[in-house]
């Protein structure tokens, strides 16, 4: 424990401007981001006597070792490069909102030229539309399903699209009417963008003008005797009102705002988030976070502006934001949102009628989600609890293993051998924390050597951390260049497990135990997991231990065991089938992907490629005769001696000429 006192600034040293600032503890790593509208005032609070502080804040300062800051010109930058650092170092004292799932989004990929509905989770992409987020994947597919009578749009995947363009055939929501076909071209590209254009109008909520559109042409179909027509645009206006209906108004003004609501306690807080747009609520989230650091209900609203906006711009950020309590630095945080929207944002409380009472909804929701999460959480806290104390008491370790490394190898007949590890922490997984390795020292099949180089290139690197930071010094006293940097973020192999589980019998265990004795690390135990019987193997015991069949300690170990061999067989996979798709085009120099399939697209095929002049292949967009010299040698070192034959029958096998062939 650090006395603050130790690496306080001295007086006058502190800038009295806007500024953000980093605590570091005693490794260098950033362990509490900050900002200010003055960093002596802000700072000066924190070195007060310790009895004064906040408990969290206490125990913030006590951990760290030093205290930097970074002086900017206004609040809004303070604002913005704060969001940037914590995103950039992860810091263990701020609060850090996590998903409670990854929500769906109704999708429409308006950058394709023939614009495709589909749901969507993770990372947003440019030139695609987003609606929601909602709470499950099949109410967006419900959704849709109605739309889809009046607004016929591409849902089809581009594999399947491409196949019904190269047989003409459209698929079975092409026959039915829930498709314009354009693969087949039953409409052209201007039109069938029409129609996703005039689908996200509509769920962007300009609703009443389709509406009133469809019902004169019923009524003008009724008047010419054309009933067939005006039934099936009865039925559209029906399907358009179900639709509505899903999402009944909340708003009568045609609101478009997001209303945030909080739900706490002393430890942990909840954020509930209503995506309100056309006055209907379009989609709804949630987080729930600890209360790691000192802050009240209008830190936990800032915080939760920034996770909400802080990668959004345009029309992803309301007109409108509707909050329980207001930043401390209220237009600091407009100001920011409406750079993001490129046109002014209100943040306010609602103090009366509709939104006040809706406000009061979300409210509710919050504090259910704070209920829910702490029930769960108890429940799976106490069965992680015992797992580990089962572990510990079975393996005989003196304390808990908080922190399980499970490493397993994979190959395919001793090709692309590689391996994996896997983190558990607090018996969760801790997906962050996962690396893949390729097998180095040797080639071939040897899952007993191949253990024992894996687990000497962490922990060597692990050794290595701990001398860059100063928490061990090796003989010679040099640290390695590439790793004397000291820039705070988390390095890969800072922190040691208490165990480390092989996927593996007695053999696998001693090589980890052995590579472990070698680097002289003696307070990390070690233990293996046989698959054939479920044994749990130690390194000095002849015979195994055997976990009962109902324990919570070996689940847990399964677990481990088994992530750690997906992830493995995963990574091993992907590099078989590069490796299998490698082709001759790959020896050219400076030849992405990109135009190696530029390349195939204008011949067709790799046959005729390697048939083309250098004259033909400069024809190419983006190639010069250089490349085109490069190309030509490429494929014509790679040409085969002779044509295959089929043995049964005689026949040469050529290359087919609509083949894509391998690039």
């Amino acid at each position: 424990m650090a006395d603050p006192s130790s690496y306080r600034p001295k007086p006058g040293q502190i800038p009295d401007s806007p500024g953000v600032y980093k605590f570091r503890d005693e490794h260098r790593r950033v362990i509490y981001v900050g900002k200010a509208k003055s960093l002596r005032q802000r700072l000066a609070s924190y070195f007060q006597d310790l009895a004064g502080l906040h408990p969290r804040t206490r125990t913030m300062v006590t951990t760290a070792a030093s205290v930097e800051w970074t002086v900017v010109s206004t609040e809004v930058e303070a604002l913005q490069l704060e969001y940037s650092w914590i995103k950039e170092f992860d810091p263990r004292f701020n609060v850090k909102y996590r998903d409670d799932k990854s929500y769906p989004y109704l999708a429409v990929t308006l950058n394709e030229d023939f614009p495709r509905v589909q749901v969507m989770r993770g990372q947003k992409k440019k030139g695609v539309r987003y609606f929601g987020p909602y709470s499950h994947a099949w109410a967006i597919r419900d959704t849709v399903d109605l739309l889809l009578r009046v607004f016929p749009v591409r849902t089809c995947s581009a594999g399947v699209f491409k196949n019904a363009e190269r047989t003409g055939r459209p698929c079975l929501l092409g026959y039915i009417g829930k498709c314009s076909a354009p693969c087949v071209g039953r409409v052209d590209p201007e039109e069938h963008r029409e129609l996703a254009e005039e689908f996200c109008d509509f769920m962007a909520g300009r609703t009443g003008t389709y509406i009133r559109r469809l019902e004169k042409d019923m009524v003008l179909a009724a008047e010419d005797m054309e009933y067939e027509k005006a039934a099936r645009l009865r039925d559209d206006i029906e399907a358009l009102r179900r639709a509505m209906e899903k999402s009944a108004v909340v708003l009568a003004d045609a609101t478009d705002a997001d209303l945030i609501a909080v739900a706490e306690d002393e430890l942990e807080a909840a954020v509930q988030i209503f995506h309100v747009r056309g006055g209907r609520v379009r989609g709804q989230r949630g987080w729930v976070t600890d209360k790691v650091e000192a802050v009240d209900t209008a830190g936990l609203v800032e915080h939760a502006l920034q996770q909400l906006y802080g990668e959004e711009s345009g029309d992803a950020v309301p007109k409108e934001v509707l909050v329980p309590a207001l930043p401390e630095d209220l237009d600091a945080v407009t100001q920011w949102l409406g750079a993001r929207r490129g046109s002014q944002v209100s943040l306010r409380i609602p103090q009366r009628g509709d939104k006040k009472a809706l406000m009061e909804t979300v409210g509710r929701n919050a504090q259910q989600a704070l209920v829910l999460h702490k029930t769960k959480r108890a429940s799976d806290l106490t069965t992680r609890s015992r797992a580990l104390e089962e572990i510990a008491e079975a393996l005989d370790l003196e304390t808990a293993p908080l922190r399980i490394e499970c490493f397993d190898i994979s190959h395919l007949q001793g090709e692309d051998v590689v391996a994996s590890m896997v983190v558990f922490e607090d018996g969760l997984p801790r997906k962050s924390e996962y690396r893949r390795f390729q097998i180095k020292s040797f080639a071939g099949q040897d899952d007993v050597r191949s253990m024992h180089e894996v687990i000497s290139r962490r922990f060597r690197r692990y050794l290595i951390e701990k001398e860059r930071t100063g928490e061990w010094v090796a003989e010679d006293g040099e640290v390695p260049a590439e790793l004397s940097e000291d820039d705070g973020r988390p390095k890969k192999f800072a922190y040691p497990p208490q165990l480390v589980v092989v996927d593996g019998g007695k053999p696998q265990v001693a090589a980890a135990r052995r590579a472990l004795d070698e680097l002289g690390i003696d307070d990390v135990a070690v233990c293996g997991l046989a698959k054939r019987l479920e044994e749990v193997w130690l390194p000095d015991d002849d015979d195994p231990v055997v976990l009962p069949r109902s324990s919570e300690g070996l689940y847990l170990l399964q677990r481990v065991r088994d992530t750690a061999h997906d992830f493995a067989i995963r990574y091993q996979r992907t590099k078989r089938h590069k490796r299998i798709r490698t082709g001759p085009l790959d020896a050219v120099p400076g030849l992405g992907d990109a135009r190696k399939q530029a390349l195939i697209k204008h011949f067709g095929s790799v046959k005729r490629l390697r048939q083309a002049t250098i004259e033909q292949i400069c024809e190419v967009p983006g190639f010069g005769r250089k490349t085109a010299e490069a190309v030509a040698v490429a494929l014509a070192q790679a040409a085969p001696a002779a044509p295959a034959v089929n043995t049964a029958t005689g026949e040469i096998m050529e290359e087919d000429d609509g083949g894509t062939g391998h690039v």
